[in-house]
């Protein structure tokens, strides 16, 4: 009789594949694995999400970093799912060990990543550098430990009660991607705002390895030897330990960190709904410098050289009606105040804690010359292309001046498009002028005249400026910085009108107090020094398609 080597039928388990001993009925246990599944999948994606964010917070330019994580991390996802093929044969144990050491990486990254950009401070080119590769080892890291899971799971609920692998699949994934959906709306509205990036990340991997734990040490663990077992609940304990300690610490930490980054005269450091704002400065002599999202947005030695070179030129001509986009700490405001003939200022501001801020803390109130004390100012808090889109048509305005942060930041890119641009001309009165801050000019040209290119675009005529000069690098590039010494050298600006080509020159007459750094002898040099620079033929940066 010859023996039969016909293959098994579906769903035959494998030589290898013993059923489970579970201290529950098997749809208990099911229910039990999918619950794990959607709790880890939960975890995975804040810890993928948390990079992003971390990522575009510290270096900028939010989607080559969210380029750069996914991508990491799908790629090792799939190494991962590869390599846990070889400890399928012990499945409860290799899920047990992959948690507490995703717990561990994942809950203790963000701490990392931060630690290491304020003790080093220098994320340098793209891959250039430490702190850079560090956030593509912990990409690579967490997803191959995101991709074991699913194998191993897989294993295990099929110990369980083996069905066909089509059934397991969807039930496994459904799980999984209802996890996902939950992780990913936690992230932005739960653990952002209430807890931030580094309690945040410390909660998601408790919650992880407390998960992890109880599903192998509580369901699997007959199928673990007393060794094993001992050995998965000193590393689950270890891990909490180490996570909770953190959670400790996290306060004196970020304090340090701060402190590291900012110098030790921080006065305010807070988390508004959009960005965190941190003050330093203002008191016993010291200059008041204000930071957004790391980046120096007003330095006091070298303010008044901003706001002035990019108000003034503007007001050269009617300005009854001024309209300010951006500029929420008031500075704008106090050169154009400083106009007679002003009788309306409008300010549109998207964060209202740097309005808030503007007017309440002293040192800065008192260099924004208490601006919003004056009863022409109204301000109104909202995104300034919305605001655009819903202005009025029958109150144009004299002057507008977009006091914003520089093009090539990722979020600033749609108020800098050709599309934005169109909006503001709608709101121009006859004659009247638009002044652009447009980046640095000697840094990132090709920014720069993309900016002048894109106003061209929109139907108006420009005449493109430069300040040199700078003493510190407030309003800097994409790349988040606090450092002084990678300050760009000069500020870019661009005047512009519908009619014709904008005089660049200074209101006739005095304004008090009278200007201390703009004369029109050096807007004209300064004018002449830009126009070197020229870049011709770039095309202008629309909304899909930005060239900043």
């Amino acid at each position: 009789m010859i023996e039969s080597h016909a293959p098994a039928p579906p769903g035959t388990p494998q030589p290898w594949v013993r059923p489970a001993l579970l201290p529950v009925r098997p749809g208990t246990g099911r229910f039990l694995v999918l619950a794990g599944v959607f709790v880890c999948a939960a975890c995975g994606l804040v810890y993928e999400l948390e990079l992003v964010a971390l990522a575009s917070y510290l270096i900028g330019d939010s989607v080559t970093q969210a380029s750069v994580v996914l991508s990491v991390m799908v790629f090792a996802m799939g190494l991962g799912s590869l390599a846990a093929k070889r400890l399928c044969r012990h499945a409860a144990a290799g899920f047990g060990a992959v948690e507490a050491v995703l717990a561990l990486v994942g809950g203790c990254s963000a701490m990392a990543l931060y630690a290491v950009f304020a003790w080093t401070g220098d994320w340098g080119g793209m891959w250039g550098d430490g702190p850079r590769c560090l956030l593509v080892v912990f990409s690579l890291a967490i997803g191959l430990l995101i991709g074991a899971e699913v194998p191993l799971l897989m294993e295990l609920i099929q110990r369980i009660r083996r069905q066909d692998a089509g059934g397991a699949v969807a039930d496994l994934f459904a799980a999984d991607y209802v996890g996902a959906l939950v992780g990913g709306l936690a992230f932005p509205f739960l653990l952002l705002p209430f807890l931030g990036q580094l309690t945040g990340a410390l909660l998601t991997g408790t919650v992880n390895v407390v998960a992890g734990g109880a599903l192998v040490l509580g369901l699997f663990r007959r199928d673990l030897s007393r060794r094993a077992r001992w050995v998965l609940l000193v590393a689950n304990l270890t891990v909490l330990g180490v996570l909770a300690a953190a959670a400790v610490l996290v306060d004196d930490f970020e304090r340090a960190a701060r402190h590291e980054v900012y110098g030790d005269d921080v006065r305010v450091a807070i988390q508004t709904d959009v960005q965190e704002v941190v003050l330093t400065g203002g008191t016993h002599g010291r200059p008041l410098s204000l930071f957004l999202d790391g980046r120096l947005r007003v330095g006091g030695r070298d303010e008044r050289r901003y706001h002035e070179a990019l108000v003034h030129p503007a007001m050269n001509g009617p300005h009854t009606r001024v309209l300010i986009l951006g500029g929420g700490d008031g500075l704008a405001a106090r050169e154009v105040l400083r106009h007679p003939g002003v009788r309306r200022v409008d300010i549109v501001e998207l964060d209202p804690g740097v309005v808030r801020l503007a007017r309440t803390d002293p040192a800065l109130s008192a260099l924004n010359g208490h601006a919003y004390d004056d009863p022409r100012v109204h301000v109104t808090t909202a995104d300034a292309f919305c605001w655009l889109r819903r202005a009025p048509r029958g109150a144009p305005y004299d002057v507008v001046v977009s006091d914003l942060p520089d093009p090539g930041i990722t979020a600033s890119t749609k108020l800098y498009s050709l599309e934005f641009y169109g909006l503001t001309r709608r709101v121009l009165a006859d004659g009247g002028r638009l002044a652009v801050h447009a980046g640095p000019v000697s840094s990132r040209p090709r920014a720069f005249w993309t900016v002048d290119a894109t106003v061209r675009a929109a139907g108006l005529r420009t005449a493109p400026y430069r300040v040199a000069g700078r003493d510190a690098g407030f309003a800097g590039g994409p790349d988040r910085s606090a450092s002084t010494t990678r300050a760009p050298r000069d500020w870019g600006f661009v005047l512009a009108a519908a009619d014709a080509r904008p005089a660049l020159g200074l209101a006739p007459g005095r304004v008090e107090p009278p200007l201390r750094t703009l004369t029109r002898a050096g807007l004209a040099a300064d004018a002449r020094a830009a126009a070197r620079t020229r870049i011709g033929g770039l095309a202008a940066s629309t909304l899909v398609h930005p060239r900043y």
